[in-house]
C-alpha cells in the first residue's frame, strides 16, 4: 500500500538518542579515595612517628654534650697505653660480669669496655660499659649502654620505635612505616595527574586562597620528600616485627645475611698453636690487635673475646660513615689470622640492608645524615598539616548542607578500573598484605567497614550509589 507524499510530508524526522559515552576505565579514582583515606587514618601514627624520628636525630649532638666527659678525651695525644692495661683499669671498678667487647679508643675518643652485669637481664641485652682515657688508663666514667648506645640513645630510640609501650608499641611504628610508601606514591601519581612536566616541581602561585594553593603546597613538597620517604618506610620495615621477620627470611631463602668470621679453633690449636683449650686471657688482646692491625684491619675496632675455651678473638671495624670499613677478622691468642671476613665479600643485599639501617639512624653520612633526616621530618609534619587543613577547607559552607570537614571522594572507584588492573592489582595487594600484615590487615578492615557503611546508606537512600 503506498503511502501519499501528504502523509510522509506531515510525519517529523526522529533522530536516534545519542549513546553515552563509556566510562573511562582509570586507577585515578581509586587512589584519590586510598588517599584520602589513609590521609586522615594513618597520617596521626606517621606524624607521631616523624616527631619522635625528629627527636632522635639530635641524638649525635645530645650525646657529646651530655656524654662528654665519658665520650672524649679532655687532652688528648702522647702514646696509648695497652689494651690489656686499660681493661685492667676498667674491670678494678667493675669486678662482676664478664668481658663482652672493647672498642679501643683513637684521637678524643675514649675506649669503652662492656661487661655484663648480674644485675641487668640478659635478654636485655644491656651491658655496662666503662669508658677509660687511652693515653692515661684512667676510668672517666661509667653508663648502662644497649648495643653500645648511650641511655639517652636507647631511651630516644626506644621512643621512636614503640613510644616505650613494648611490643604493642611497635605496632605503631610498623603501621606508619608500612602505609608511608604507599601514601608518598599514590601522592606523587595523582599529583602527576593533575600537574605534569616541571610544574610538578613548584606549588602554584597564582592560585587563590584556599583548598587549591594548599594542595600545591602539600603536593610539590611531597614530591620533593618522596624518595627520601621511600627509603625510611623500607628502611624502617626490616627491623619491625612482622614485615621485618619476613624480611628476614627473604633474605635467608637469598643467602643475602651478613657474613661472620668462623671463630672455631681445632682441637689441638690452630695452625699447631696449642692455646684452644687455654682459659680467655684479656692479657692476650693486645697480641690479638696487633695482629689485626698487620692483617689491615685499620680504624676504629671493636675487639670481642673468645666465646669460650677453643674458639678465637673477634677484631671488626667499626667505620659505619661512608664508605664504610666493616671488615673482620678471628684472631687466635698468637695474632695470627684464623678466618677473615670482608665488607667487599659481602651479599649486595646485607650490604644494602647495611647501608639503609645506618643512613635511616643517621650514621652512614654524619652530619650531612642527620641534617636530612630531620629536613624529611619537619617537610613530613608540614605536609601532613597541610593536608589536614585541606580536608577542613573542603567542608561545605552552604547553609543547607553545613559540615565541619570535607566529604570523601565519590564511592565506586573499584569499577572504574580497567580490567586488566584487577587481574593484575587482585595478587599483588594480596602479595603486599602478606609481606606487610599491618597494611594487609588494617586494609581489610577498611574495606569490610566502608562495605557495610554504603550497604546501609544504600538501604536508608536507594538512589546512593
Amino acid at each position: 500500500m503506498a503511502v501519499s507524499p501528504e502523509i510522509t510530508a506531515t510525519i517529523p524526522d526522529v533522530e536516534p538518542a545519542p549513546r553515552r559515552p563509556a566510562p573511562r576505565r582509570s586507577f585515578g579514582p581509586l587512589l584519590l579515595r586510598l588517599h584520602f583515606y589513609a590521609g586522615i587514618l594513618v597520617a596521626p601514627f606517621i606524624l607521631v612517628a616523624a616527631v619522635t624520628g625528629l627527636l632522635f636525630t639530635t641524638v649525635p649532638t645530645l650525646d657529646r654534650i651530655v656524654y662528654a666527659d665519658q665520650l672524649r678525651v679532655a687532652s688528648p695525644g702522647g702514646s696509648v697505653r695497652p689494651v690489656a692495661e686499660q681493661i685492667a683499669a676498667a674491670r678494678a671498678t667493675h669486678p662482676d660480669g664478664d668481658l663482652v667487647a672493647v672498642r679501643v679508643g683513637e684521637g678524643d675518643a675514649t675506649t669503652q669496655v662492656d661487661f655484663t652485669s648480674p644485675s641487668l637481664s640478659a635478654e636485655s641485652e644491656l651491658v655496662h660499659t666503662v669508658y677509660v682515657d687511652p693515653y692515661t688508663a684512667e676510668v672517666s666514667g661509667r653508663l648502662t649502654t644497649w648495643w653500645t648506645a648511650t641511655p639517652l640513645n636507647t631511651w630516644l630510640d626506644t621512643f621512636h620505635r614503640d613510644l616505650h609501650l613494648g611490643k604493642t608499641g611497635e605496632l605503631y611504628s610498623e603501621f606508619a612505616a608500612s602505609w608511608l610508601w604507599i601514601l608518598a606514591l599514590g601522592g606523587v601519581i595523582l599529583w602527576w595527574r593533575r600537574q605534569r612536566g616541571k610544574r610538578m616541581l613548584t606549588p602554584d602561585l597564582k592560585a587563590g586562597k584556599g583548598v587549591r594553593r594548599t594542595r600545591s603546597w602539600h603536593a610539590a613538597t611531597g614530591l620533593w620528600l618522596a624518595l627520601g620517604l621511600l627509603i625510611l618506610s623500607a628502611t624502617g620495615l626490616t627491623w619491625s616485627g612482622y614485615a621485618g621477620a619476613n624480611f628476614g627470611a627473604a633474605l635467608d631463602s637469598l643467602d643475602g645475611n651478613r657474613p661472620y668470621v668462623a671463630t672455631a679453633l681445632s682441637s689441638g690449636g690452630h695452625h699447631g698453636s696449642g692455646t684452644a683449650a687455654a682459659p680467655v686471657d684479656p692479657a692476650a688482646a693486645d697480641t690479638v690487635l696487633a695482629g689485626a692491625r698487620e692483617a689491615g684491619i685499620d680504624g676504629p675496632v671493636a675487639i670481642t673475646p673468645p666465646a669460650g675455651a677453643g674458639s678465637a678473638w673477634t677484631v671488626t671495624q667499626t667505620d659505619t660513615l661512608w664508605p664504610v670499613r666493616l671488615d673482620s677478622v678471628a684472631v687466635d691468642p698468637t695474632g695470627t689470622i684464623t678466618d677473615r671476613v670482608d665488607f667487599t665479600d659481602w651479599p649486595f643485599l646485607a650490604k644494602l640492608t647495611s647501608w639503609g639501617v645506618n643512613a635511616h639512624m643517621g650514621l652512614l653520612f654524619g652530619l650531612a645524615n642527620q641534617l636530612i633526616l630531620a629536613a624529611l621530618a619537619i617537610g613530613l609534619i608540614t605536609v601532613i598539616v597541610w593536608g589536614y587543613r585541606m580536608w577542613w577547607q573542603r567542608r561545605p559552607t552552604r547553609a543547607d548542607r553545613r559540615a565541619v570537614v570535607g566529604a570523601a571522594p565519590a564511592r565506586g572507584a573499584w569499577q572504574q578500573l580497567p580490567t586488566w588492573g584487577i587481574v593484575v592489582g587482585v595478587p599483588v595487594v594480596f602479595g603486599l598484605a602478606w609481606a606487610l600484615p599491618l597494611f594487609g590487615i588494617p586494609l581489610a578492615v577498611f574495606l569490610v567497614f566502608d562495605a557495610v557503611l554504603g550497604a546501609v546508606r544504600r538501604r536508608k537512600d536507594p538512589e546512593i550509589s
